[in-house]
């Protein structure tokens, strides 16, 4: 896909997410309800993922930025019985 393409693509999305808005005072309690789920999907998605990546970020490395070495993973062996 080109980059014209994408933009043309996220532009049409903004517009029917911005007509949904609009909309959603003069909507169905039932669609209200169901707009508010997936928003709260995608929000906890995100919150998600910004937790994992900075979970991962901070274990691999310090609070200063740079890498800690103390922390070596260890590989375990079977033990021979």
């Amino acid at each position: 896909m080109s980059s014209e393409g994408f933009l043309k693509e996220m532009q049409t999305i903004g517009e029917k997410l911005l007509l949904k808005l609009q909309k959603l005072p003069k909507a169905d309690p039932v669609e209200i309800v169901a707009f508010c789920v997936v928003l709260l999907f995608i929000v906890t998605v995100l919150l998600l993922m910004i937790i994992a990546c900075s979970c991962c970020c901070y274990s691999c490395c310090g609070c200063d930025g740079r890498p800690d070495h103390r922390r070596r993973k260890i590989q375990v062996r079977p033990t021979a019985h």
